[in-house]
């Protein structure tokens, strides 16, 4: 059974671009196969109490060496953005299906209330958080992964040009609601960091122009981590795809403490430690079809080499570069893990 004692200073120093004495680990999600193996325990969805299902997850990340956990924000009832079921195939269809296409669809939609959320579940699992450890909370989508979820991207596209005050409004209405969960999350002395999760780009580029981020979506993210960092706490951002047109926002802008979701084939997480690394913490980045395809002992020797590429000058926390997700072997998963525990 693994050892090993949480100290959340130790992510603290990652983020704050200091060398630390040892490899730091850092995840966003687990997916629930690992969660299970690593804790021993099992996840119930049926519960009505998320109590028990985050001792699991705490548990998980002790075990496998974290010096926190995650707390999804389903274990909070947390409050969802309905939409309608989109087309599932390969992938998540994003072009069509949105319920809100107009004016009258936007006041006639049920906007949920961030206040019904059970955040007293954090203060009962409290007493039972290993010492030195604390909770990382993340939201419940993002504002512009939300905004395509309830228009539809080609929808999203034509209000660009035809209503950009509506576009405003729905955006506002998301945002906001969004800005109180966080709120409420940092009432908590457990939260030790916040993660802001809001998916921005794909392969090639960011999903809108630099310029109409600014006007509608960053705007909210700016107040997010100011409220974050107001109350004396980190704030992350998980944002997957090419983001290059953003990188001086995200840092000189936003001023986000840390940026995860890194992919190969867009930017290594190696070369995006050398880019922006001395400006902002670098987290995770083991490419997951990497993870996937490749034999323990070559995952091993990738994560060595980026550990001596950056223990020296600090500013990383070595995971994957999206999640754990079900499909990694769990040998995988172990080898990334194996090589923080003997990296000397």
């Amino acid at each position: 059974m693994n050892t090993h004692t949480p100290d959340f200073q130790n992510l603290l120093d990652v983020l704050a671009r200091r060398p630390t004495a040892k490899p730091v680990l850092f995840e966003f999600i687990m997916n629930q196969g690992h969660i299970e193996r690593l804790s021993g325990g099992a996840l119930n969805y049926d519960l009505t109490d998320g109590a028990p299902n985050l001792r699991v997850v705490m548990k998980a990340f002790q075990t496998a060496g974290y010096d926190y956990m995650f707390a999804p924000p389903w274990l909070f009832k947390a409050m969802g953005f309905s939409g309608k079921t989109r087309d599932h195939d390969q992938s998540v269809g994003m072009a069509h299906g949105g319920v809100i296409v107009d004016r009258a669809s936007f006041e006639a939609y049920a906007w949920p209330d961030p206040a019904k959320t059970d955040w007293d579940v954090l203060r009962r699992i409290t007493p039972d958080l290993p010492d030195g450890m604390k909770v990382i909370v993340c939201g419940p989508g993002g504002v512009l992964e939300t905004l395509t979820s309830l228009m539809g991207f080609e929808e999203l596209c034509m209000t660009l040009d035809d209503d950009q005050e509506l576009l405003h409004e729905i955006t506002d209405a998301i945002g906001s609601r969004i800005l109180k969960f966080y709120e409420g999350a940092l009432q908590h002395g457990c939260v030790g960091a916040v993660m802001v999760n809001d998916d921005w780009g794909f392969k090639t580029q960011p999903f809108l122009s630099p310029d109409q981020m600014r006007e509608f979506i960053t705007p909210w993210h700016r107040r997010m981590v100011e409220v974050i960092h107001k109350a004396g706490r980190p704030a992350l951002l998980h944002s997957c795809g090419n983001l290059k047109l953003l990188w001086d926002d995200i840092i000189d802008d936003l001023k986000f403490d840390g940026k995860h979701s890194y992919e190969d084939t867009i930017l290594p997480v190696e070369e995006a430690y050398e880019t922006y690394g001395s400006r902002i913490a670098i987290l995770g980045g083991i490419d997951v079809d990497f993870l996937c395809r490749s034999t323990p002992e070559q995952i091993r020797r990738r994560c060595t080499a980026i550990l001596e590429q950056t223990m020296p000058r600090g500013g990383y926390g070595l995971g994957s570069g999206n999640s754990i997700a079900d499909y990694i072997p769990a040998e995988n998963f172990d080898a990334l893990r194996a090589a923080a525990l003997e990296f000397s």
